[in-house]
């Protein structure tokens, strides 16, 4: 199958329309995420990712379908009460841009449509918008306080709480100007939204968060390689939504495909949180661990130079809680 945006808007819009032929609960459905932008193709891979929303509670919250080793179908279940106060949405930091940005593909009671409408009116509002960011920040200020202050060789968990943090930091940033960023091409978008603000320099600092200088493009070679065996040791049954093996490849060809781009520190996001994400959802005694702790340690990702990363996160939060005070500040917020 030669894929084409054309293609993928077509599967797209072909699988709801089966879907409402035999699922009576639905209520509406929409597209969102990177096929709507101007590359949704990266290593000739995409996902394609779909909502539906239901009139009744959903088992299933995420459903991931492969389709050819290089498109799959991610599609989230919603129950229509998540929608059910459409104007709280605009201040909602994930939902209120999915929403407001959408593509509907599906919606014979008009429900998404005034939803949408619901929510794109005073959507870019100064108040709003400080709104989304507070939180991202606020989140991730909180994940810094609950990192243990006691002297210790930090592990998987403190990598974890690391990413989620990072995570809400850079989006409290990415959603003064635009949706959360997606997460293979996380690094690469973030320098534009940060140059969108007139601080352009938050995203080298990131780049340093994340060990970026102790990395070269033969050692990120080499742990892709790691990652690849790690991720095909993981059983399907035991894989979470994000590691389902039709992902393999869609991770695999954006990672080869940024270590081989202009930027090749890019990849660092997908690779280092996927691969992280791979560790706790394999047994602890792994032997798939300790290729990801190397590699963790020349970071200072894990392991005893971790504290130093968590006290420049400190002094990067510091940062981003000023920039958010002086936006809104000037912006009337």
């Amino acid at each position: 199958m030669r894929i084409t945006p054309e293609t993928l808007h077509k599967i797209a819009q072909d699988t709801v329309a089966k879907r409402a032929k035999t699922d009576h609960t639905l209520l509406a459905a929409y597209l969102q995420g990177s096929l709507l932008g101007d590359s949704p193709l990266l290593g000739n891979t995409a996902d394609i990712d779909l909502t539906l929303v239901h009139t009744e509670d959903v088992a299933v919250e995420r459903e991931l379908v492969r389709l050819t080793d290089e498109v799959h179908l991610d599609i989230a279940h919603h129950s229509h009460k998540q929608y059910r106060q459409p104007r709280s949405l605009r201040q909602h930091p994930w939902l209120g841009p999915a929403v407001y940005g959408c593509k509907i593909l599906y919606d014979p009671q008009h429900f998404m449509d005034f939803a949408q409408a619901s929510v794109r009116a005073q959507f870019h509002r100064p108040d709003n918008v400080i709104a989304r960011s507070n939180q991202q920040a606020e989140h991730a200020r909180q994940i810094w306080m609950d990192f243990t202050p006691e002297p210790h060789v930090a592990g998987l968990d403190d990598a974890l709480n690391y990413l989620r943090a990072l995570d809400h930091a850079v989006n409290a940033i990415a959603c003064l100007s635009g949706p959360p960023l997606a997460e293979r091409r996380f690094l690469s978008d973030f320098p534009a939204r940060a140059e969108a603000i007139r601080h352009a320099g938050l995203a080298p600092g990131l780049l340093g968060l994340l060990g970026g200088p102790a990395a070269s493009v033969e050692a990120l070679h080499g742990w892709l390689a790691d990652w690849h065996t790690a991720y095909v040791a993981l059983p399907a049954e035991n894989a979470p939504a994000r590691l389902h093996p039709c992902r393999l490849l869609y991770y695999q060809r954006g990672i080869a495909t940024l270590i081989e781009s202009e930027h090749p520190l890019h990849c660092l996001w997908p690779l280092w949180r996927t691969w992280t994400h791979l560790m706790a959802a394999l047994p602890a005694d792994s032997p798939h661990r300790s290729a990801w702790q190397a590699a963790g340690e020349r970071l200072g990702l894990v392991g005893e130079a971790f504290a130093s990363r968590v006290a420049a996160l400190d002094a990067y939060l510091d940062q981003i809680e000023e920039i958010l005070e002086t936006w809104g500040r000037e912006n009337g917020a």
